[in-house]
Order: C-alpha cells, then sequence, then structure tokens
C-alpha cells in the first residue's frame, strides 16, 4: 500500500526547508515577557544554538531539542529516517550522547491511510535504535498535512560542550556532508530528477552525525553546529556573529553533489533559498550571484561544520576521513573589524 503513497503530493514544502526565514523566525522570538531567569540554563534561546542545555550540577548536562518537517520524499519509511536523523542530529552538534527520544507525528488520517503513518514511525524507530536510543513515547494530532519528528533528549559532560558561539579567529572550517539536498529535493518534486540520482540525497540525510561524540573528546574544536534549513551561510553566521568573528570561505573547496549545478540551470531552486538569501544576503560578500544557489541551498539533515584550531586540522581531517565523510577544509574564522560578516572567495 505505502509504496502507492507519494507523501511529498500531500506537503507545500519538504524537510528543513518548510522552515520559517531567519528574518521571520527574528520577528516571530521577540517578546515583552521577561525570560524566567537561571544560571541553570547554561545555552538557551540566546545563542540561537541547536539545542538548550541545563547544568544538572554535577559537571553534566541535559541537552534539549526537537524538530519536525513535511515529507521531503515520497517513500514513508525513508522519511522517517530522515526526521529522526535529522532531530537526533542537533545532540551531537552539541557534542552530546542521545538519550531517548519522543514522537511528533501529525497525519490527514482521511487522505493517507493510517498503515503509511505506521511506516513513518517505524523507520524513526529504526534510526533510534541505530543510535542506541529507545523510542520512548510520543504525542500525534490529526493534521492537513503530514508531518514528522522528535523531540530528543540528550547528556553531555559540560567540559565537552560544543557551542556555536565560542569558535576562535583563525580556527579552519570543516563541512562533513556536500550540499545540493534541497536543489535535489525539487527535482525530484519536479518531476526532474534522474533516476540514477534518486539515491544521492537520501542517503546523505540518512547518515548520523554521530561523529559529534568523537570531536567533543578534542578541546581544539572550538564550536560545532549541524547546517540545516539556514543552508551553510545562515549556520556559519550563526557562528560568526555570536562569536564576534568573520569568515572566508573559498567556494571551489565547499563540497557540492555532482549533479546539483546541472539541476540549478534546469530551474531547480527551492523557495527557502531565497528567503534564507533574503534574511543575511546582506552580510555576505559574492563573486558571483549564482553561489547562494548552492551556498544558501536549505539541507534537510546537512552535516556537521566545524571550527577547530589550525594546529589540531590535520587531526580532524584524519577522524572525518576514517569515518567517510567529507574531510577537507573549507575555509578559517578571523577577526571581524567592519562590513560583511562572511567574504566568499
Amino acid at each position: 500500500m505505502s509504496t502507492e503513497i507519494k507523501l511529498t503530493q500531500y506537503s507545500h514544502g519538504a524537510g528543513c526547508g518548510c522552515k520559517i526565514s531567519p528574518k521571520a523566525l527574528t520577528t516571530i522570538l521577540k517578546s515583552q515577557i521577561e525570560q524566567v531567569q537561571t544560571d541553570k540554563l547554561i545555552v538557551g534561546n540566546d545563542s540561537r544554538d541547536d539545542a538548550a542545555v541545563y547544568d544538572l550540577g554535577n559537571g553534566m548536562g541535559i541537552i534539549s531539542t526537537t524538530d519536525f518537517f513535511l515529507p521531503i520524499v515520497d517513500d514513508p519509511f525513508t522519511f522517517g529516517k530522515i526526521a529522526a536523523t535529522n532531530a537526533i542530529s542537533d545532540i551531537y552538534a552539541m557534542g552530546g550522547k542521545p538519550l531517548m527520544a519522543i514522537a511528533i507525528l501529525g497525519w490527514p488520517v482521511n487522505k493517507i491511510p493510517v498503515e503509511v503513518a505506521n511506516q513513518v514511525i517505524e523507520g524513526g524507530r529504526a534510526v533510534c535504535k541505530q543510535a542506541g536510543i529507545p523510542l520512548a513515547g510520543g504525542h500525534s494530532i490529526d493534521n492537513p498535512e503530514p508531518l514528522f519528528g522528535l523531540a530528543v533528549t540528550g547528556i553531555v559532560p559540560l567540559d565537552k560542550l560544543k557551542r556555536n558561539d565560542k569558535a576562535e579567529a583563525g580556527c579552519r572550517l570543516f563541512l562533513t556532508k556536500p550540499l545540493g539536498v534541497g536543489v535535489l529535493s525539487t527535482a525530484q518534486k519536479n518531476g526532474k530528477l534522474k533516476p540514477e540520482h534518486a539515491h544521492i540525497a537520501p542517503n546523505s540525510m540518512m547518515l548520523l552525525n554521530d561523529i559529534g561524540i568523537e570531536l567533543a573528546n578534542m578541546n581544539s574544536v572550538t564550536a560545532i553546529t549541524d547546517v540545516t534549513g539556514f543552508g551553510l551561510l545562515g549556520h556559519l553566521l550563526e557562528i560568526c556573529e555570536g562569536s564576534n568573528l568573520s569568515a572566508i570561505i573559498e567556494y571551489e573547496k565547499v563540497p557540492v553533489f555532482e549533479p546539483v549545478l546541472d539541476y540549478i540551470s534546469m530551474g531547480c531552486i527551492p523557495g527557502g533559498t531565497n528567503r534564507n538569501w533574503d534574511s543575511y544576503g546582506e552580510n555576505v560578500e559574492l563573486p558571483d550571484e549564482s553561489m547562494r544557489f548552492v551556498l544558501a541551498d536549505a539541507q534537510t539533515s546537512g552535516g556537521l561544520l566545524i571550527a577547530v584550531r589550525e594546529e589540531a586540522a590535520e587531526e580532524v581531517e584524519e577522524l572525518l576521513k576514517a569515518n567517510n565523510l567529507f574531510h577537507k577544509e573549507i575555509g578559517y574564522l578571523a577577526n571581524y573589524k567592519s562590513g560583511k560578516r562572511i567574504i566568499v572567495r
């Protein structure tokens, strides 16, 4: 039954491309209500980090995050795996170890059989098993569009916590997965994706970012974030602004899935790309405006963006290589003086 259902036909957006733009999110998060103050909240909303971290008082921190979205692939089991992988990634991006997950499901019960929803949940359960955690419960609603995700709890020694606002000038930048998931997913939805390219985006999106646990053991790694709906530039900008730095990116060194440029030339550009660029393009210097179609492409379950001190860059490169991840430097961080935060060469 599930093979007859094309989930992407029931959603207006796809994956992390559904995320509200950074500019709109800033407006939404404004509040006149004074936040409850506690020195136990180590990482909250102020830093725009991947997850919240609460100090347990014994040298350990609890990590809490949630992520959900509309279908980015047609197959329900694969959709469940991608959504779960994406949600758990926030724990790894903080250098933490996931402990358990709670499912979030919205389902149009009068449009799509509930047996298909079961396959989505099974995909999420399979990834939780791979990550070594239980899918411990959840909540579901009858919803006009199918959506799925997880709320995930993790734990991290506070001296190994990796934030996105603690990077240092001179740090080298690494990205563990190629870009272009948004473009490939748009090509699929537009009926332009070639059969030989159908596996590229799903295989990348289902790859856990559990290398974050090993990176947490390296004091030379100063910051980590995962690259998702705001694109490489958006998440890099969060690092730069939070750490008061600028970034220099070598465009030719940025990993991009091989067929992506061809699909961009065919007009397969997600709406999220333009929303991203409208939100932060004024902070970026590009030698060629067309580069934004890659660098601002909304990623779903993208790779880790890693800032590491120069003397340990080779060590990180070898670690990533040993784990069959992309392992070449894409640029570096520098002291910010004025002008654009990110310069692409």
